[in-house]
């Protein structure tokens, strides 16, 4: 290169702030002049809100895809009892999943919280999933009635309804799994899936729009607490297909 020459520098493209700047210049400047309409400055106004959406659900979806494979499987130390004492089925409970998945939460900038309604019957937990940017999923429990098992009192039945429904909304907005603590093996028998694996199936289920005692008919097992433990990711990826698959024909 001459003294004398100039290379011209290839323009940049402008980042969002300025493109997001810009947008906004456009609105202050309509605001001030007198000679613009209002309802063309309200329609200035909607855009930018509709952008500002759009920025914040794709803020939150790309973040939730860097923070699913960080959040962990839940053990499972909550355990149902039969008549006899013995243990029936087990879960995770919900201070145990809380503990495990806050810190992850916090580091790509998600809040987890919930709001309850009382409804004739019972209750729902509504879980909601807010990002730093703005962008808010929201997901209800079913309708939970008192949990009257055991010798609960009045206020720790409706405790532990509530308990279930942040359980329930969490794994929903999460995808969160559980494990139990012996499901490396077994000494005899067949181990059949936990509380909180059929609850996810339960999920994915929904998703997918099919039945789950229907799906598990096909599967040659009659009931869905009847799922062998050494099947339950067969199901579990099968139902995952199917939600591709509704997925797939809906973008068409």
């Amino acid at each position: 290169m001459t003294g004398g020459e100039l290379i011209e520098q290839p323009g940049r493209l402008p980042t969002q702030a300025a493109a997001d700047q810009t947008l906004l210049d456009i609105i202050a400047k309509a605001a001030s002049d007198p000679n613009v309409d209002v309802e063309k400055l309200e329609r200035l106004t909607a855009l930018y809100e509709r952008h500002l959406e759009r920025e914040a659900r794709g803020a939150y979806a790309a973040a939730l895809a860097l923070m699913q494979p960080e959040l962990p499987e839940i053990e499972e130390h909550g355990e149902i009892l039969d008549k006899a004492g013995e243990v029936q089925s087990t879960y995770a409970r919900w201070e145990d999943t809380q503990a495990s998945i806050k810190p992850v939460l916090a580091k790509h900038g998600f809040a987890l919280t919930f709001r309850i309604e009382r409804a004739e019957g019972g209750i729902i937990v509504y879980g909601r999933l807010s990002h730093r940017q703005g962008h808010v999923e929201e997901t209800p429990s079913p309708m939970l009635p008192a949990d009257t098992s055991g010798s609960k009192n009045a206020v720790q039945a409706w405790g532990s309804a509530q308990a279930y429904g942040m359980r329930y909304a969490a794994k929903a907005l999460l995808n969160l799994t559980s494990r139990g603590e012996d499901d490396d093996g077994v000494a005899g028998g067949t181990k059949l899936i936990s509380e909180g694996q059929r609850e996810a199936l339960e999920l994915l289920a929904q998703r997918a729009r099919v039945e789950l005692v229907r799906f598990c008919g096909r599967l040659g097992v009659p009931a869905p607490d009847q799922l062998p433990y050494r099947r339950y990711r067969e199901a579990e990826k099968a139902l995952q297909e199917a939600i591709n698959r509704r997925d797939r024909e809906g973008q068409r």
